[in-house]
């Protein structure tokens, strides 16, 4: 019997890689001792406060945002924060993937671990509970301003620990308690500070974008490996791509991209032969410096996530060595709010200039024949995959415009300028999702295309590639219905492994 795979919680810093294989191996989290040493003490710390200290402290013995100055007294904390929790609950709209919300419940507990925050080590516990079991909250996509952080989803997230919400477990929608009882625990009978810990935070916002982070490189390697195809199959011209180009404009993407490209393009019949043109349309020859400055975006984004989910960002912050409980502002979401706009509109510009190459392809250029089909005319072949191509090109201008731009005054004023980053997180979710779309036209295309440069082959890459592809969508030699074979393709992409070495 093979060995389940764990990983310690509160062992290290999290990155985007170690999430991903966490995710792909379908490790089971622990917490670590240091963790738990961590968790203790500031709890210990904050217990000890609570019962010496007379004067108010935020979150702790006060109500919440512009309530902050109602003193709750001491025989009442539980209550406050599960009050908290149950008034907090308002995200609304479509349930979130179930991807997100094992992320939102890897990356609190991590964040808890800190021990920064005055939890209790068994509410962290039970939180893992729910990860290993797949237990998955009922959390919506819509209800975040991205301050005071996640309130409304986090909220929906943590009502099972105190009996209360729905969950999916083992395919059925039930009641907190329900799936509370099927494994015989205890609610959470949360003390003081802990609904603002669990409710405070950016888990929200940076479990979408981390999860958009493996989907948009999923859909950077697509697009770099049919761009090649599809330069194949317009005949282009590989110059565009000598590291000589990229070395005297040296920008980390464009010249990363470049070196993906002669290795996509290494041993081709096609690239190599003598070309009658003398330079190639944009789409294709600043393949380099489109696609590279998405991957520079992409690598910023990274580095600004992974500093996020490694920080502490509920309110307010325990401080159990230096004796102090500090209301702050690291729940809001600018820093990330900011670089999932800049992410969005560097992923819809992958889209754009695809568009652009499959437009190209059905000109009835360089000796392709119109709209891809022998018999144009009779056959309307790949005419309208490009209209299907612009129609959600144009999509994702509209979901680029920057969600961080606006803000709503909200809680009686008190919270009067917001990041709207949440908003800025879930659309990333549907530019891809568009993307995917394009991808699959463009694959459709330039599959189509290559096999009109018959005999000539194009490199062992693509040749795997056409292999591969051509068992599930065949050469068109007369219309058929395109939607069928669009789905057949994006099946596909979602099965293939697409690994440039």
């Amino acid at each position: 019997m093979e060995k389940i795979k764990t990983y310690a919680i509160g062992s290290g810093q999290l990155t985007y890689d170690l999430i991903e294989k966490i995710l792909k191996e379908g490790m089971k989290l622990t917490l670590s001792e240091e963790a738990r040493k961590k968790i203790r003490h500031c709890r210990d710390f904050l217990d000890r406060k609570t019962d010496e200290n007379t004067k108010p402290v935020y979150g702790v013995t006060t109500g919440f945002g512009s309530l902050c100055n109602k003193h709750i007294s001491r025989n009442e904390l539980t209550i406050l924060q599960e009050n908290l929790v149950k008034s907090h609950s308002c995200s609304v709209g479509t349930p979130v993937d179930k991807t997100v919300v094992k992320l939102m419940l890897l990356l609190k507990a991590h964040a808890l671990s800190m021990g920064f925050s005055g939890v209790q080590e068994k509410t962290v516990e039970r939180i893992l509970d729910f990860y290993n079991n797949d237990i998955y909250p009922l959390v919506y996509d819509r209800g975040s301003l991205g301050a005071s952080g996640d309130l409304a989803p986090l909220a929906n997230l943590f009502l099972p620990l105190i009996g209360e919400g729905e969950v999916i477990f083992d395919n059925k929608r039930m009641s907190g308690r329900q799936v509370l009882d099927i494994f015989g625990w205890d609610v959470i009978k949360l003390q003081s500070k802990e609904g603002l810990a669990l409710l405070n935070g950016t888990q929200f916002m940076t479990a979408n974008g981390i999860k958009a982070l493996i989907d948009g490189w999923h859909m950077v390697n697509c697009f770099d490996l049919f761009g090649a195809m599809s330069l194949e199959a317009f005949d282009g011209r590989i110059e565009p791509f000598w590291d000589c180009i990229q070395q005297v404009r040296p920008h980390p993407g464009q010249i990363e991209t470049g070196k993906v490209f002669r290795k996509i393009l290494e041993g081709s019949e096609i690239i190599k032969r003598e070309k009658e043109h003398v330079q190639d349309p944009y789409s294709f020859r600043c393949i380099p410096q489109v696609h590279g400055a998405v991957k520079d975006a992409m690598h910023h984004v990274t580095e600004v996530l992974h500093i996020e989910i490694n920080s502490v960002t509920d309110n307010p912050t325990v401080f159990p060595d230096d004796d102090m409980v500090v209301s702050g502002g690291n729940f809001h979401g600018e820093p990330i709010a900011l670089v999932f706009d800049y992410m969005g509109v560097a992923l819809h510009e992958l889209g754009n200039i695809s568009e652009r190459r499959v437009a190209q392809l059905i000109l009835g250029l360089r000796g392709l024949p119109e709209f891809l089909v022998a018999k144009p005319g009779l056959n309307s072949g790949f005419m309208i995959p490009q209209y299907a191509a612009a129609s959600v090109v144009s999509q994702n201008k509209m979901y680029s415009w920057p969600a961080s731009c606006d803000s709503i005054v909200s809680s009686n004023g008190q919270e009067d300028l917001v990041s709207m980053g949440a908003n800025s997180a879930t659309k990333l979710h549907k530019i891809i999702d568009n993307l995917k779309i394009v991808a699959a036209i463009e694959l459709m295309n330039a599959a189509q295309g290559i096999d009109f440069r018959r005999p000539l082959k194009s490199s062992p890459l693509i040749e795997m590639m056409m292999t591969e592809y051509r068992k599930v969508v065949p050469f068109v030699e007369e219309d058929v219905v395109m939607e069928e074979y669009i789905k057949k393709t994006m099946d596909f992409l979602d099965n293939f492994d697409i690994i440039i070495e």
